[in-house]
């Protein structure tokens, strides 16, 4: 009951200033934490999320002026959202990991750096393919620094405002600089390519110019995420302007076990600990922005459907594994993972395939 009532202020905080996501947010987490004792109330603030449009989106007052909008269209340029109340749930490997927090780290001890005439970080270059966390970190050094996020998509303000890029771009930039903020600059690729680049717009090389100055010139007060899916195109320049780069690479198999378990929770999901083991071995070469997306595909038939939830497991996985080779990798993980604890009849039965295709599977293994 005494985490219920810490979120009560936090809950009433954002319902005064319209904070809609932080409304839902904090409302299902007492759905959690009510459920087992208070099942009554815990289902009427369900009711209450499912008849109201709580995702909606409405203008939040954050105590800074509104982005900058372009002067023709009066579209806003940018979108900017307050710190999250909470921690957003954040998957990064544990060499990534010790950077991002050597970078927050750096950035509160701003002042003992300063003083030393030390300047603290003010620049990250995120990089890696899809799905692996770039936005959703950006998100997390808000809350860490507790700084608004204004966010900037690059790849949608050229094909918007294509003529005018330089003009608006420089107009965010100017604001996220004005006043303590991060400014997170997302399809970054999209105005930062090689100027040598011959099939580049006659603008976009003008623009790198601009972004070279700028980042060399950025206060202290604020900080600047550039986000990119294709780090090969950037400008040779740009990566000497960033105080850190980080590479965010697909999660490593301690990463995707814990996504299991924490996206699997066992309070809904019972589950035996070295399944998560197993899915995590079977879940090679997947974002991480997949795997959270299978397990809420498999929570929401689990719980409208209340069948054995390794059958939604085992369809959910087998649907991503367009190369048709997922019954022989879970046979073998299974096998791997809990020895003699597992026959190979049960493993059959858990796949839906014969014994012998189980016995196949695991002597091509003993081979290879």
């Amino acid at each position: 009951m005494q985490k219920v009532l810490e979120h009560l202020p936090k809950l009433i905080r954002s319902s005064l200033t319209s904070d809609m996501k932080s409304v839902e947010l904090l409302s299902l987490t007492l759905i959690r934490l009510l459920k087992k004792d208070h099942p009554g109330i815990s289902n009427e603030i369900a009711k209450a999320l499912s008849y109201n449009d709580v995702g909606a989106s409405v203008t939040r007052a954050i105590g800074i002026e509104p982005p900058p909008s372009d002067r023709d269209n009066f579209m806003s340029l940018a979108q900017l959202n307050e710190p999250p109340l909470n921690p957003p749930y954040i998957f990064l490997n544990s060499q990534v990991t010790q950077l991002v927090q050597r970078f927050i780290y750096e950035r509160n001890q701003g002042e003992k750096l300063l003083a030393a005439g030390v300047r603290p970080p003010t620049s990250v270059l995120l990089y890696g393919p899809p799905g692996v966390g770039k936005t959703m970190l950006a998100d997390y050094l808000s809350y860490e620094l507790s700084l608004p996020l204004v966010t900037l998509d690059l790849a949608s303000t050229i094909s918007s405002y294509l003529g005018k890029t330089g003009q608006n771009l420089k107009k965010v930039i100017d604001y996220a600089k004005k006043q303590p903020s991060i400014l997170l600059l997302d399809e970054f690729d999209a105005v930062a390519k090689r100027r040598d680049d011959p099939t580049d717009l006659g603008e976009l090389k003008r623009i790198v110019n601009v972004l070279l100055k700028e980042l060399e010139n950025w206060p202290t007060h604020s900080v600047v995420i550039a986000a990119t899916n294709h780090p090969e195109i950037l400008d040779k320049a740009i990566w000497r302007r960033f105080d850190r780069t980080i590479e965010m690479g697909l999660p490593d198999r301690n990463v995707r076990e814990n996504i299991f378990n924490t996206n699997l929770p066992t309070d809904i999901i019972a589950l035996d600990k070295n399944m998560y083991k197993i899915l995590s071995e079977v879940t090679e070469g997947l974002s991480a922005s997949d795997l959270v997306q299978v397990c809420e595909r498999i929570l929401r038939q689990f719980i409208l459907d209340g069948d054995q939830p390794i059958k939604y497991i085992i369809s959910e996985l087998r649907s991503i594994h367009t190369d048709g080779r997922f019954n022989q990798l879970f046979a073998r993980s299974a096998k791997e993972i809990l020895g003699k604890s597992i026959t190979q009849a049960e493993i059959a039965k858990l796949l839906g395939i014969s014994t012998s295709t189980v016995n196949h599977h695991l002597k091509s293994k003993k081979e290879e």
